[in-house]
């Protein structure tokens, strides 16, 4: 039997680690069939196998860097580390790492290795395309990052934009001028800007037009100087929508594209212009295209086992076919 030991501080730390009803602790056990024990101070990890102790180690450390900087790990934070975390990527790399924001709440977190490589990618390059599936923090996280960066004065302005299409809706038959047309649509775009800025503050910036949020078509003929734009849900851009937005890119400007390659509502007969983009730019300097994955989805748990059961069920058929 092989065993480790990680001394910890006094009795509030170990609260914080173990969990309520030593929780974390059972979680651990479980995965990594070890035991753990506790006593004056110290934990006991062990088991038959010396791997499997290891890996226990390095959960338990990450976890313990993690809360004595202050850090809050949610029972969905300690799932995902356990059952996913690359060994390369230490947690407190990706649970430390605030997105602060000028709001109530103070600042957004990236939940996942995957997330903290977009954001990561959002700092470093000038165009990013965040490409996965419903709840992996796409759009979420970029606006994040765009009020974080109008707050350091790194640009002046926000641009807030999607393409109106729906399944099976046509804009045309929708009451109202063209902006109460298309605003169903930008609502998941203000849903994210009013969890991070106060609504007061939200209406001054849309009418000064520090914030503007607006349909794709009204980005033609455009030059987007020091502007974060966000083209949300830009599987639904055609290929010559999607060449029109990458160029009204003007000067001090950073740009960030979300979509879902697998939920697009073009005709069958329309390239989605995300998925052309995002494979003849990719090998450009500055531009870079990161992949979430179900893994990164930080949603209900549930929302995780339905994404893998539409993947597993495509696919099937795609095999099929082939």
């Amino acid at each position: 039997m092989h065993e480790v030991k990680i001394n910890l501080r006094d009795d509030s730390e170990a609260r914080s680690l173990f969990g309520k009803h030593d929780e974390t602790l059972k979680k651990i056990e479980k995965t990594f069939s070890v035991i753990t024990s506790f006593r004056d101070g110290m934990l006991s990890i062990a088991s038959e196998k010396k791997e499997d102790i290891e890996k226990s180690k390095d959960i338990v450390e990450g976890f313990l860097a993690v809360i004595r900087k202050g850090g809050h790990l949610s029972s969905r934070d300690i799932d995902y580390a356990i059952k996913a975390c690359p060994a390369n990527v230490p947690l407190k790399n990706i649970f430390l790492d605030k997105v602060e924001v000028s709001s109530k709440r103070a600042y957004v977190l990236p939940r996942s290795a995957g997330q903290k490589e977009y954001i990561e990618a959002i700092r470093k390059h000038d165009i990013v395309f965040g490409i996965g599936p419903a709840g992996t923090g796409k759009t979420y996280l970029a606006v994040a990052l765009a009020v974080n960066a109008l707050r350091k004065g790194l640009v002046s302005r926000i641009i807030l934009t999607r393409p109106a299409v729906e399944a099976g809706e046509n804009l045309g038959f929708l009451p109202g001028d063209m902006y109460e047309k298309v605003n169903p649509y930008l609502r998941p775009l203000y849903d994210a800007l009013y969890d991070m800025v106060e609504p007061h503050m939200i209406k001054d910036y849309l009418d000064r037009g520090i914030i503007e949020v607006a349909p794709l078509a009204y980005m033609r003929g455009r030059t987007l100087n020091d502007a974060f734009i966000i083209m949300d849900e830009a599987q639904n851009s055609t290929k010559e929508q999607m060449k029109m937005f990458l160029t009204r890119l003007g000067f001090d400007s950073k740009t960030v594209l979300t979509g879902d390659i697998t939920q697009s509502d073009l005709p069958k007969s329309k390239e989605s212009g995300l998925v052309h983009a995002g494979v003849l730019l990719k090998k450009i300097k500055g531009i870079k295209v990161v992949t979430l994955k179900g893994e990164d989805v930080v949603r209900h748990e549930l929302v995780q086992k339905i994404i893998k059961v539409y993947k597993e069920e495509t696919e099937s058929k795609n095999e099929n076919i082939g």
